[in-house]
């Protein structure tokens, strides 16, 4: 009699379990049918982090449950602070806002910056797309056309960024300035790569340090007539594409200048393009939406796309990003003031 019993108990807590189980499944495909899903991005129209944005947003709904349309908005200011005190303290945490920003205001927040309503430590994280490779690009014309040339010259490069401390565009020229020793002058204040890309055009500034990707998208045709120089790789190993370009870390003299290219550019390069969600969105669709953006990724329709588009895919999961956010605020009081001197001057 006891044996039977067990059974019965165990046959019955399979079927409620099988019950649950399918309820939820349920519960995921009526939740995002005929809705939308934004995705906010902190920095302007035409560049990389836009463009990247669109592509996933034109595949993203096939692979969640009730296949929402998935919509786009651009949210520029002071680097994408803007958008992520957005996505922090007014976007509803309903699964239905998305936020993609420039991981480097995470600094912002390190260094106790004015104007930081985030904790980046809060957010539900989804994962990136790509692993930032940076690149150091020159305008064709402006007296320097090789690094040789470019530690000779007597006047200085003009740098285009958003804000001081808050994108790869602000940080690594002022760290190529620090480490290396390079004539370097960082003019801030940019929406975008589009206006920092015009400005290169008008003569208002001479360079801009962006990804391998973004950089080969945004330049494409630059790139093949010569108009724009990859003139510098700031990665640990070299990209294939341009194996030839020297790489920052060989130029470092010191440790204290190795250390700094790899805290400022190398580090937080997984971080640079987070995809994320609201603080206390639930647990079910943080999930769905990890599970969605991971298919996406392997796609063959999304990678054809982003092919085409010259984006390389190099994944982070929602995990990785969450763990070097938190390396991040790991690091002593006096390698934070260090930092802090160094990129917000």
């Amino acid at each position: 009699m006891k044996e039977e019993g067990m059974r019965k108990r165990v046959f019955f807590a399979t079927i409620c379990a099988f019950i649950f189980l399918f309820s939820v499944s349920l519960d995921a495909a009526t939740y995002y049918e005929g809705k939308t899903i934004r995705i906010v991005v902190g920095l302007s129209a035409g560049g990389g982090y836009d463009l990247w944005a669109r592509t996933i947003a034109r595949h993203l709904g096939k692979f969640i449950p009730g296949n929402p349309t998935v919509i786009v908005e651009n949210m520029p200011g002071a680097g994408s602070i803007v958008a992520a005190n957005y996505i922090y303290k007014a976007a509803k945490p309903d699964g239905l806002t998305i936020g993609h920003i420039s991981g480097n205001i995470f600094f912002n927040q390190l260094f106790g910056q004015k104007g930081i309503e985030f904790d980046a430590r809060h957010f539900e994280y989804i994962g990136a797309p790509y692993q930032d490779e940076q690149v150091i690009f020159i305008k064709r014309g402006r007296g320097v056309s090789t690094l040789d040339e470019w530690f000779k010259a007597k006047k200085p490069l003009r740098f285009g960024g958003q804000a001081p401390g808050s994108t790869f565009s602000d940080n690594a020229p002022r760290v190529l300035r620090e480490a290396l020793g390079l004539p370097i002058k960082t003019i801030s204040g940019y929406k975008g790569t589009a206006e920092v890309k015009l400005a290169m055009e008008q003569g208002e500034v001479d360079g801009n340090s962006l990804s391998w990707t973004s950089g080969k998208a945004v330049w494409a045709k630059e790139l093949k007539t010569g108009d724009i120089i990859p003139i510098l790789q700031i990665v640990p190993k070299p990209i294939p594409e341009i194996a030839h370009v020297p790489k920052a870390i060989n130029y470092a003299k010191t440790p204290r200048a190795k250390k700094l290219i790899e805290l400022v550019v190398h580090d937080p390069a997984k971080y640079a393009r987070p995809f994320m969600l609201p603080p206390k969105t639930p647990r079910e669709q943080v999930h769905i939406l990890r599970e969605a953006f991971h298919k996406l990724l392997s796609d063959r329709e999304f990678i054809a796309e982003a092919t085409k588009a010259r984006l390389e895919i190099k994944p982070a999961t929602g995990e990785e990003l969450k763990q070097a956010i938190e390396d991040l605020f790991a690091l002593s009081p006096a390698e934070v003031e260090s930092l802090k001197e160094l990129l917000l001057k």
